[in-house]
């Protein structure tokens, strides 16, 4: 962990990721590594969750066990390729709120637009987790975390795939409070905001779309 960034380096995680950024992986094994990964980053994410004893009778005798305790979880995903993280997330947490903030870079100025908000209640006492696969500019995560916080939500983590420097310190600066999870950091962004090395556009890449 460096600062409020958490690389998870296991080398499941590494293996699959190293196969998502080869440029003719299709999309559907694209879309089922990213499924994958998200599975193992929820794992690291969710380490800190609190828990409370309850008693259970297994079939040799009675016992106290932990389970999970306060409010659901709620996962926010980043709208359109967030969903990709999201799925594999909601396979190992089912239970979980889930929220939708659709937003879209300007390609111009490569500021957010926002398009589409809905939450679930209740959100500052929820334990939030943001997903967007590619942490570039940091311009969609700061605007989405925002409109989080002006929802009351206070605990908030962000999940990503791959984060670039520019994306990461555009965090820091922004919401210097929210721990940044992900497989890896990579070199710089390129003039079109993108990440290099990279995986080229999660989205158009998960979809089959340009």
């Amino acid at each position: 962990m460096t600062g409020n960034v958490t690389v998870v380096d296991h080398p499941l995680v590494q293996h699959k990721l190293t196969l998502m950024r080869e440029r003719d992986t299709p999309s559907a094994v694209f879309r089922q590594l990213l499924r994958e990964i998200s599975l193992l980053l929820a794992y690291e994410v969710l380490r800190d969750l609190k828990t409370s004893l309850i008693t259970v009778e297994t079939p040799l005798a009675e016992t106290e066990a932990p389970v999970l305790k306060g409010k659901k979880l709620c996962f926010v995903s980043i709208l359109r390729a967030g969903n990709g993280l999201l799925d594999g997330m909601l396979d190992l947490v089912p239970s979980a709120r889930v929220g939708h903030i659709g937003l879209y870079r300007d390609p111009e100025t490569l500021q957010p637009v926002e398009y589409y908000l809905k939450l679930p209640d209740s959100m500052e006492d929820r334990s939030v987790v943001v997903v967007d696969p590619m942490l570039a500019t940091g311009n969609s995560a700061v605007a989405a975390v925002q409109r989080l916080k002006e929802h009351g939500a206070r605990t908030i983590k962000l999940v990503c795939l791959l984060a670039a420097p520019e994306g990461i310190k555009a965090m820091h600066e922004s919401h210097p409070d929210v721990p940044i999870f992900t497989a890896a950091i990579d070199s710089h962004l390129d003039d079109h905001g993108y990440i290099v090395p990279g995986l080229g556009d999660a989205g158009d890449r998960m979809f089959g779309t340009k």
